[in-house]
């Protein structure tokens, strides 16, 4: 009896515990959900702070002290922000309301495009009657009501994306400002026979992230002004919104600047399938121009990471946190590798 209740009890103890460490699960989990959003914005801050250290220590072994350097890049950097705000932001926003406006007439053109049929009359029909029914409920005076609770919701997401935009552009400054006194916490953290090595491998991948991502903003750069400057050229519409999503998707290596060309050409059939057609023609000759010339040597200095895990990063990246998400997931990834270089692998070449 005794033996039978001690079971009982022990297995009562065990399901308690069960229980509990579920409980406690889920609640990391909902507090992780719950400030994801918060995580995020911290470590994009981090990273735009990393892209930005190496102008500072730049600018450092000029002659400035360290806090003239911070000074004149959070000058630059803020300056710049204005400047996009001011010109292009409001642009941008014109552009973007445009193409809301003439979805309808987009949708009716895209029916009436060659291509479109000739590619129809293989499914059957499917496409025409699909963008046939899009068109006619956005000509439907009677769904505006409707559309007018997502143009609400679409609102509230930008006023949620300004605010972000703001707490990010505020941390950014403070972590430039405190990143080397941040650094410097750290290494006292550690065990004094282990402070040099862990302030070698902290200072190596901080400087190679800081590196690839400065790297990488200045590809995603070139690959937005040449897109601008070539849809410029040959009239295409919406140029400077196409422009501006190509360089934000362009941060994301590989991925990143197929997925822009994609788009740019999908939303220029609605202008001819001429300027699609020129469209594709000119993304063939850049992209390989930027896999093979532009790439390599701006991110010669920067730490290498393999196309597989670039592409692994950004899948998950993206789908825990969005394009965001994505963004940040690579650097973690170099950092990562940079870890396992030089702490890791020599570790197993010693055993």
């Amino acid at each position: 009896m005794q033996i039978s209740n001690l079971r009982l009890g022990n297995a009562f103890s065990l399901g308690l515990l069960g229980g509990l460490g579920v409980l406690l699960a889920l609640l990391i989990g909902g507090a992780f959900a719950t400030t994801a959003t918060v995580i995020t914005y911290i470590a994009a801050s981090l990273f735009i702070a990393l892209g930005l250290d190496p102008m500072i220590n730049w600018i450092d072994k000029r002659g400035l002290p360290r806090w003239a350097s911070v000074a004149v890049v959070a000058v630059g950097f803020v300056g710049l922000l204005t400047l996009l705000l001011i010109n292009i932001i409001p642009t941008v926003i014109r552009e973007a309301n445009n193409l809301v406006l003439a979805a309808p007439a987009i949708v009716d053109g895209l029916i009436d495009l060659d291509v479109i049929n000739e590619f129809d009359r293989q499914v059957g029909g499917v496409i025409s009657a699909s963008l046939t029914q899009v068109a006619d409920y956005l000509s439907d005076t009677a769904n505006w009501a409707e559309l007018l609770g997502g143009v609400l919701q679409v609102g509230l997401g930008i006023i949620n994306g300004v605010f972000g935009f703001i707490i990010v552009v505020i941390l950014t400054l403070y972590l430039m400002a405190s990143l080397q006194q941040l650094k410097e916490f750290s290494y006292k953290m550690v065990p004094a026979s282990r402070r040099e090595r862990f302030s070698e491998i902290t200072e190596q991948v901080v400087g190679s992230v800081g590196k690839w991502v400065s790297a990488q903003v200045t590809v995603a750069f070139i690959h937005a002004l040449a897109a601008f400057i070539f849809l410029s050229i040959i009239g295409a519409p919406f140029a400077l919104l196409l422009a501006s999503v190509s360089f934000v998707l362009a941060l994301i290596p590989l991925v990143g600047p197929i997925t822009a060309a994609a788009l740019v050409t999908l939303v220029s059939l609605t202008d001819s399938t001429a300027t699609a057609l020129t469209l594709v023609i000119y993304y063939l000759v850049y992209l390989q121009l930027e896999a093979y010339l532009i790439s390599p040597r701006i991110m010669k200095r920067a730490v290498s990471v393999p196309a597989p895990i670039v592409v692994i990063a950004a899948l998950l990246g993206g789908t825990l946190l969005g394009v965001l998400g994505a963004l940040v997931a690579i650097p973690v990834a170099a950092s990562v590798i940079i870890i396992l270089r030089e702490v890791w692998i020599p570790r197993q070449q010693m055993r």
